[in-house]
């Protein structure tokens, strides 16, 4: 059996990723690495595209349909137009493709999604992201637990961030949680939180008011995420009155589901009643015919942001800006 060995290349990469099944944040992480280094770099993001309706590389554009390359390659084309997006589930290929096209050939920083698995590609720079309400180190493997591969995986990341943590962690809370993980003194350690934007209509061509959440909205929270738990413990703090209608991750959304859509934002009490969902599942409600009035009327997308807790924000850019200068 041929054994293919990992390839280097002479651009800087950035592989974000986790080792275990289930969400971790890697697309609002992926966006972060966008927002620092668009302002000065030509920046490529690789992803697999997964449960696209296309195969092969892809470059996606402006125009490009979300079925053509998956929901969260979409999100992050139609956010960031200035960064170069492109999918296959061959990441050598994918990188190749990338390097020698006269589209592309000018990238100089390659930030490969979800890849951090993927053995035959050296990656300058591996990021591994780690769930705080599900730490690698309290996990075991499939299918006793969620772990793709042993813990000891985690020896191959410059840096970890353990996402999605609650924005009022104590001191107390950070050194458990450095000394669970055990990193090795050339890796560098982050915590992340959630922020959220605010509220926009998921159809921008109906009118209406911007809307808020008070004490006394009523929210349906719709989504097709992997671990949408600390999503809803940061809007309880706003409101109690949340109804959460959770499908499984890249759901596709059929007729049955919009009748229970309707069905349960129908039957919820308050006289300020919205529906919830996330920007990776606005790109595939968008996609849904028919709708009912009531419901379009009352869908809203909450955008997310990652901020990098501990006042360490500048200690990750210059971490990052340091491995692509």
């Amino acid at each position: 059996m041929k054994v293919l060995k990992a390839q280097t290349y002479d651009r800087p990469i950035i592989c974000v990723g986790n080792i275990t099944v289930g969400g971790t944040g890697k697309t609002p992480h992926t966006e972060l690495l966008l927002h620092l280094l668009l302002p000065n770099h030509r920046v490529a993001v690789l992803s697999r595209g997964y449960k696209r309706k296309s195969s092969g590389f892809h470059l996606s554009d402006s125009k490009t349909p979300m079925p053509v390359i998956g929901d969260e390659p979409w999100q992050m084309k139609q956010k960031f137009p200035d960064a170069i997006v492109a999918v296959d589930s061959n990441r050598r290929r994918g990188i190749t493709t990338l390097l020698t096209s006269n589209e592309t050939r000018d990238v100089d920083v390659i930030l490969l999604d979800d890849a951090f698995q993927h053995r035959y590609v050296n990656a300058g720079l591996n990021i591994l992201l780690t769930d705080y309400h599900r730490l690698i180190t309290d996990d075991k493997l499939l299918p006793a637990g969620r772990l793709r591969e042993p813990v000891t995986a985690k020896e191959r990341a410059q840096i970890v961030i353990v996402t999605k943590c609650p924005s009022d962690m104590k001191p107390m809370d950070f050194r458990v949680i450095q000394q669970a993980l055990h990193l090795k003194p050339y890796q560098q350690l982050f915590f992340s939180c959630f922020r959220y934007g605010r509220l926009r209509r998921l159809f921008s061509n109906l009118p209406g008011p911007e809307e808020e959440l008070t004490s006394d909205t009523y929210i349906l929270l719709l989504t097709g995420i992997a671990s949408p738990e600390q999503m809803m413990m940061d809007l309880k703090r706003t409101t109690r009155h949340i109804t959460p209608m959770f499908f499984s991750d890249h759901h596709h959304f059929k007729p049955h589901d919009v009748k229970r859509i309707e069905e349960a934002f129908t039957a919820m009490q308050g006289s300020k009643r919205l529906i919830i969902t996330t920007e990776k599942d606005a790109s595939r409600l968008l996609l849904i015919k028919d709708l009912t009035p009531i419901v379009r009327r009352h869908i809203y997308v909450l955008p997310i942001e990652v901020e990098i807790l501990r006042g360490e924000a500048e200690d990750f850019k210059r971490a990052i800006l340091d491995y692509t200068h």
